[in-house]
């Protein structure tokens, strides 16, 4: 079987969403074990900001691929164990979004200044 010639933008990025994917179960699994919300939303900048850096276009959708297994993971530990999340953490885990964006486009706005720098003149 060949090899295709050219590779579409959606399969370069493939691993990058898997690695969004991972990251957003490691903050959820953080969120429910820990019940910290200070934590979870610096897991969440990290994690949004490392992606920005790697993939600048289009910085939103690191956010909505990290942030949305955080309720999943609310709702996975309410099903699955004995841990019942408030009411409070559950919201909490959708306002990690706010801190998201944030790191989502300072890494995206990171990475085109360090490319200018480089470029030269």
């Amino acid at each position: 079987m060949k090899a295709p010639l050219h590779t579409t933008p959606a399969s370069r990025d493939a691993w990058v969403y898997v690695f969004a994917a991972l990251c957003g179960i490691g903050s959820g699994w953080a969120d429910v074990a820990i019940n910290d919300l200070l934590l979870t939303a610096l897991l969440v900048l990290a994690a949004c900001m490392l992606l920005g850096t790697l993939r600048p276009r289009r910085p939103w959708r690191w956010v909505i691929a990290v942030v949305v297994f955080l309720p999943l993971s609310e709702y996975a530990a309410y099903r699955l164990t004995s841990l019942k999340p408030s009411q409070a953490q559950i919201y909490g885990a959708f306002l990690t979004a706010l801190p998201g964006f944030a790191g989502a486009y300072g890494g995206a706005v990171m990475r085109k200044a360090i490319g200018e720098l480089w470029r030269g003149k």
